[in-house]
């Protein structure tokens, strides 16, 4: 193994590149047929012939005439033993032991057995070199520790903490469960823009830019919502996708500007509908990715069995700010009230906001951290939702239902406003805070009114933050470290 820097280590195994090529071995061949993973390998019985494993190596005890290396591949590592009588003298002592470096890529081909420590393990009888390092890989012992590192250099963080490449395949189980568990339910996946000419979906601040060939300023999208159900007015029953979204806004562990978001649509459900479905499906990912209801989740215990709790908007900050938002009025009594009660929220952040935004921005910072849950947040004000489809009971609240576990939003979703004058006229009033100063109101959208009025039959609608759930069940505190490649303002 190499000694020195970085720099010194590079120039060393550049000189070993070039003695490769030199005795005729290509360092970056193009394939190699294996017959097992790692994992694999390890579970054959010994005596196993003819098993061809690869993987990086990552670590390497060189005994004489008999070494034994560790090999990593995405399921694992396994040893592998490299005898020179087995392999031959030459191969060994030129080729294994002064031009192979850990962090080099092996294949290898051989019979299984068990040490005498009982260590499964496979016995070379030939190897192949797969692809030559040119960079050391971190010291053993401490792995990839520095948080920037992890973010930056995600294959470093992958290849050295085991439990970063759990976590990431644990992601990938997560929507892999959840996607099937939707087309069983005759949910249809579809694609729809992420270039977009109008910021709607959502209440939220858009990322902008501009259209070169068609000279136009176009939107990243903030939810692909009103495309969605643009696809039910033509005629599908139920659709979903998972979408990428971008959001202008402050970066906080459970806020990122582009994040993952599932949302699908279903016709002739309305919101009671949806979250029934919402729990079963929940329920089956996580009992089949965890195989547990019961968890524990940022150091407490939670329990998504059984029938999860609703409560309303307006219950709950009673309780929690002693303020009604049912008879507060307006945005400047509900500033007012703020003001009196003296509760946590900075001048700056609530005095351009209207009515809507405000009451968003009491439940976020007073009454959200304290919900455990899993619990469903329903009966929302119709200023807060200009979307969503106005209660028949109750023309003050809207159809609507969130998903809250540990203080964290999971889901958000409605029964869709289906009424094109309504959505017309909370349009216009959405663009009229808008001009009055507030950033995340939503603007007039034309050609998603045009599609309303084509008519749509009863929908109901489901989002939730993928990178969110999956932070939530792997406990980890910043949505970075279940993104792989998280934004990160260049060194």
């Amino acid at each position: 193994m190499s000694t020195g820097s970085g720099n010194e280590q590079r120039d060393v195994r550049i000189s070993k590149l070039e003695r490769l090529r030199s005795a005729g071995v290509n360092p970056f061949p193009e394939r190699f047929e294996r017959t097992h993973t790692l994992a694999q390998a390890r579970s054959l019985p010994a005596g196993t012939a003819g098993v061809r494993i690869a993987g990086r190596l990552m670590t390497i005890r060189v005994m004489g005439r008999m070494s034994f290396a560790t090999l990593q591949d995405q399921s694992g590592r396994c040893q592998i033993s490299v005898q020179c009588d087995a392999v031959g003298e030459e191969l060994y002592r030129e080729l294994w032991k002064k031009l192979v470096d850990i962090g080099d890529f092996i294949g290898v081909e051989g019979s299984t057995m068990l040490t005498k420590t009982g260590e499964p393990t496979l016995a070379a009888t030939s190897f192949t070199f797969l692809g030559k390092a040119l960079r050391p890989l971190p010291e053993k012992w401490h792995g990839v520790q520095d948080t920037e590192t992890c973010y930056r250099q995600r294959y470093l963080d992958l290849l050295m903490n085991r439990e970063t490449m759990d976590r990431f395949l644990f992601r990938s189980k997560v929507i892999s469960a959840t996607r099937a568990y939707l087309e069983q339910h005759a949910f249809v996946e579809v694609d729809t823009p992420v270039l977009q000419t109008k910021a709607s979906g959502a209440a939220a601040k858009p990322f902008n830019s501009h259209h070169n060939a068609l000279d136009m300023e176009v939107f990243l999208r903030i939810a692909p919502e009103t495309y969605l159900k643009r696809l039910i007015a033509g005629g599908f029953d139920r659709v979903y996708e998972f979408a990428r979204c971008f959001r202008n806004e402050g970066m906080d562990p459970s806020h990122l500007q582009d994040f993952t978001m599932l949302e699908w649509y279903s016709a002739w459900w309305n919101y009671a509908d949806n979250m029934r479905f919402t729990q079963a499906l929940l329920q089956h990912v996580l009992q089949s990715t965890l195989g547990s209801l019961q968890m524990e989740l940022r150091g407490r215990p939670v329990d998504f069995s059984g029938e999860w709790p609703r409560v309303s908007f307006r219950s709950l900050l009673l309780k929690d700010c002693g303020i009604d938002i049912a008879t507060v009025g307006d945005a400047d009594a509900l500033r007012a009230a703020i003001r009196a009660k003296g509760l946590p929220l900075a001048e700056a952040e609530i005095k351009d906001l209207g009515f809507g935004n405000l009451v968003d921005q009491l439940y976020k910072k007073v009454s959200r951290p304290q919900l455990d849950g899993p619990v469903f947040l329903v009966d929302h004000p119709i200023d807060l939702s200009p979307l969503a489809r106005r209660n028949d009971r109750d023309g003050t609240i809207t159809d609507r239902f969130q998903l809250v576990v540990r203080g964290w939003e999971i889901v958000n979703a409605y029964s869709e406003l289906t009424d094109p004058l309504d959505q017309r006229a909370r349009f216009e009033q959405q663009a009229s805070l808008k001009a009055s100063g507030d950033a995340e109101a939503m603007e007039m959208d034309e050609d998603y009114l045009e599609c309303m009025e084509h008519g749509m039959p009863p929908i109901s609608g489901f989002g939730m933050g993928i990178d969110r759930l999956v932070c939530l069940l792997t406990n980890q505190e910043n949505l970075r470290d279940v993104v792989l490649f998280p934004l990160m303002k260049p060194q």
